[in-house]
């Protein structure tokens, strides 16, 4: 079967991502954080096709969530090394790492004892300190990550520095306020590093994104930025919707319109979705029903552009993005890193 050549060629729901708006993003950012300032963090889009654009404005090092995302990254020959932000205590998927350790810099994040022990038998050769500054979630408190560092290169470990993620953070309105607590946030990691060494201290995320030029952070794990999502857009960032997910109107009344799209093509951990010029008033599985703030409900057979609330969980439960410059298909990306 050939594939479709326009976007109303697509079989629903679809996820498209506008090429002109994506490539401004990674524009923008590259700009404001070039080269080494930025390491991508591909869990937003689990898609290395997309990294390769990052690749092309600047960007070689990339920061990972999964494995999983690490060795398709590493497979796919794209960027130089990759930070694996978040801890496991899974010997053989460490292993797998280790195993393609000669092909790129891999570091993994530790916090405890039992995440160093983790990484020393899986055959782990780098890593960073991961601390707490603020976030309920993981990182060892900062009084400690000195002698967790220690205890790591005792254990014959390279240690190349820290990071901690001021994800609660992310979303403070007020732009004085946000800066106030981000470098409180970082003085904590500033801190730990001194005690850790090393020459890595990353941190941040699309949020906090230009909030660490005196921080004292050497890179910014920023993802999301490249596709957006409708919680970041209440932000007023410098940066575009570039992902949508295409939806088919299956059924209508005079009062509201259902399309194909709903809880299995949408992450929905921050709220409903948006529909340009309409109201959503509730999404089932495979369904959104809406209404129209503005003009007329389309008719059964149109296609609508949906806004997901939440861009990372979206990108993860699609197989395919269809790469798209107004209503003409341009390349089919796999999203290809998805699973752990």
């Amino acid at each position: 079967m050939k594939d479709p050549r326009v976007v109303s060629e697509l079989s629903t729901p679809a996820a498209i991502i506008d090429v002109d708006a994506l490539d401004a993003n990674l524009t923008k950012m590259s700009q404001i954080l070039p080269g080494d300032r930025l390491r991508p963090h591909v869990k937003a889009t689990k898609c290395t096709a997309l990294a390769r654009r990052q690749v092309a404005v600047g960007h070689h090092h990339f920061t990972c969530a999964t494995p999983r995302e690490i060795l398709g990254m590493v497979r796919a020959g794209v960027g130089e090394s990759y930070l694996l932000a978040n801890e496991t205590l899974d010997i053989e998927r460490l292993r797998t790492l280790a195993a393609v350790q000669h092909e790129a810099l891999i570091i993994v994040a530790i916090d405890s004892q039992e995440t160093l022990a983790a990484a020393t038998q899986g055959g782990i050769t780098n890593v960073v300190i991961d601390v707490n500054v603020g976030l309920p979630r993981c990182g060892v408190p900062v009084d400690r990550a000195g002698r967790l560092a220690d205890a790591a290169r005792a254990s014959g470990l390279v240690v190349h520095g820290v990071m901690g993620y001021e994800g609660h953070l992310m979303m403070v309105g007020d732009a004085n306020e946000k800066q106030r607590k981000v470098d409180e946030s970082m003085a904590l990691l500033r801190q730990a590093a001194k005690d850790v060494g090393g020459t890595i201290i990353s941190a941040g995320g699309t949020g906090t994104f230009d909030m660490h030029a005196r921080t004292g952070v050497t890179d910014v794990q920023a993802g999301s930025y490249s596709l957006m999502d409708t919680q970041y857009s209440t932000l007023g960032l410098p940066f575009t919707q570039a992902m949508f997910v295409l939806g088919t109107v299956i059924s209508r009344t005079k009062d509201w319109a259902v399309i194909d799209v709903g809880l299995k093509s949408l992450g929905m951990d921050h709220g409903n979705p948006h529909i340009e010029d309409a109201t959503v008033w509730f999404v089932s599985d495979e369904h959104i029903t809406f209404s129209m703030t503005n003009g007329s409900l389309p008719n059964v057979g149109d296609t609508v552009r949906v806004t997901p609330a939440h861009i990372d969980p979206t990108m993860a439960m699609h197989e395919v993005a269809w790469a798209i410059t107004g209503d003409t298909i341009v390349d089919r990306w796999g999203i290809d890193l998805r699973g752990w």
